[in-house]
């Protein structure tokens, strides 16, 4: 199945510049899987060495996110859209 990908401004180098791409599989892990295989080492930037999303990294299905569905096991379908979105975290007040 096709699901349309949002990269992240600091990945894009990883992707030909693109900020959305196409990937095939029927979960998140064989999503990630699959842009492993057409943009080599974008997985290491995004997952553990277990394959589970790093902590600072957020990934949304459509509009929910996949920490609160299943996960990386979590069910994609055709025409679905995937966000990867780093944490931001610093600042002053």
């Amino acid at each position: 199945m096709a699901v349309k990908v949002r990269v992240p401004t600091p990945l894009m180098k990883l992707t030909d510049n693109k900020s959305e791409v196409t990937a095939d599989g029927a979960n998140i892990t064989e999503i990630l899987n699959n842009l492993e295989s057409q943009f080599a080492g974008i997985k290491e930037r995004i997952c553990e060495e277990d394959g589970t999303p790093r902590r600072f990294i957020n990934i949304y299905l459509n509009e929910d996110d996949i920490r609160f569905l299943e996960g990386e096991k979590t069910a994609v379908k055709d025409g679905d859209e995937i966000s990867i979105i780093p944490a931001i975290a610093g600042g002053a007040i």
